[in-house]
Parts: C-alpha cells; sequence; structure tokens
C-alpha cells in the first residue's frame, strides 16, 4: 500500500456511516459492551470541533479514523474516567478558550490495514493540529489491549512496568511509547473493556514548540 495513496482528511457527516462501520470491524470486543461510536456521538463531534476529527482514506473507503477534543484537566495528571472526560462520548466537554491539552479520545485502524503506518499517520495529524493551535501538550486514556492475558499475576502497573522494559509488547502503548508517548500512571475503571479489564495508561505528548 504505497504512502501517496493514503489519504487524511477532516471528517465529514458523509463518512459517518464509513466510521462506524470501521468501529464494528475494529473494536468486536467493545461493540459487545457498547464502548464504540453511534452515529449521533459522531454528528456531536464534527459540530462541536470539526478540525479534531480525521479519517483515512484508500482507493475510496475509509479504512482508519481518529476523534479528539481540547481540554483543561483541574490538575496536570487529574484521574478521570473517559465518560467524564468525553462528555459522555458527545465532546460537550470541549474547551478551546480555557484547555490547553488535545486529548486523543480515540484511533482505530481497519485490521486489514493494521501495520502499515496509518495509526501513525493519524496520530502525526494530530501532532500537527496541537502545534498549529498551540495547544501544551495532546494527551489520552490509552486500552491495555492484552492485559487481560496477565492479570492472574500482573497488576496493571506491573504489566506496565513489562512493557517500558520491553519484556512484554503491548500492541497499543508499544506502539504509543514508539511514537513520542510518556506513560504517567494507569487511570482504574476509565472505560467498558474486557481486555483492559477497564484499565487504561495516561499518557502525553508535549509539544516542542508550544509557547506560552
Amino acid at each position: 500500500m504505497p504512502d501517496n495513496e493514503v489519504l487524511i482528511r477532516n471528517l465529514t457527516f458523509q463518512d459517518i456511516k464509513g466510521v462506524i462501520e470501521l468501529q464494528i470491524e475494529s473494536f468486536p470486543s467493545m461493540l459487545e459492551e457498547g464502548s464504540v461510536w453511534r452515529d449521533y456521538h459522531l454528528k456531536s463531534h464534527i459540530e462541536i470541533f470539526p478540525e479534531g476529527q480525521f479519517c483515512a482514506i484508500y482507493n475510496g473507503k475509509i479504512i482508519g479514523s481518529s476523534s479528539s477534543l481540547i481540554v483543561k484537566l483541574e490538575s496536570n495528571y487529574e484521574t478521570h474516567t473517559f465518560g467524564q472526560v468525553s462528555g459522555n462520548s458527545l465532546f460537550t466537554t470541549h474547551s478551546p478558550a480555557e484547555g490547553d491539552s488535545l486529548y486523543g479520545a480515540d484511533v482505530s485502524v481497519h485490521p486489514s490495514f493494521r501495520r502499515l503506518g496509518v495509526a501513525s499517520k493519524l496520530y502525526n495529524k494530530r501532532k500537527e493540529l496541537a502545534i498549529k493551535l498551540n495547544l501544551r501538550r495532546i494527551i489520552a486514556g490509552g486500552r491495555l489491549i492484552n492485559y487481560y492475558k496477565y492479570a492472574d499475576k500482573l497488576s496493571p502497573e506491573e504489566y506496565v512496568q513489562e512493557v517500558l522494559d520491553k519484556k512484554l509488547t503491548d500492541p497499543v502503548l508499544t506502539f504509543q511509547l514508539r511514537n513520542g508517548f510518556k506513560f504517567i500512571k494507569i487511570l482504574p475503571n476509565y472505560i467498558k473493556d474486557s481486555r483492559s479489564l477497564n484499565n487504561a495508561t495516561f499518557i502525553e505528548w508535549i509539544n516542542p514548540y508550544y509557547k506560552k
């Protein structure tokens, strides 16, 4: 799949059906748990913050998407849930006037197009946006997608340390670390997710071009 054949652009209302199909393909376990976007969520995202919603197109088909909003946490590393930070997935917590952080709410790539650089392209678009808007950082709660395999012998913190020490590979966290994100702490009860046992990693990327 040549690089120049993948187009990253902002999401439109016409793309919503394609993104929902992508979510169903990308997150079968989370679909059963009700933790994927619905059409009214995506409409709200586009209405509230169109600049922060991206999709990846290949041969006219949506093969990836990412959603984000601007937030201001009460403290730099405040413990939070996905529902709290995202306005129950509607992005009503978007705060461009006071916010200093681009919050990465979701990245999905179709299973047939994984490990081909699509997610990195979406992450790079987010970084470009954070730089353009002079936001201090990008933060997110990342799924610990393989934690369920080790939960009987490792705490979430111990599992992450094994990934940091390169003794284990977690498809999501390993990718995020490679893309310049730093692990801050575990967010318990973050989102209903059987693979992560509801845990998430608080991750952060500092914008090197940020000016106060």
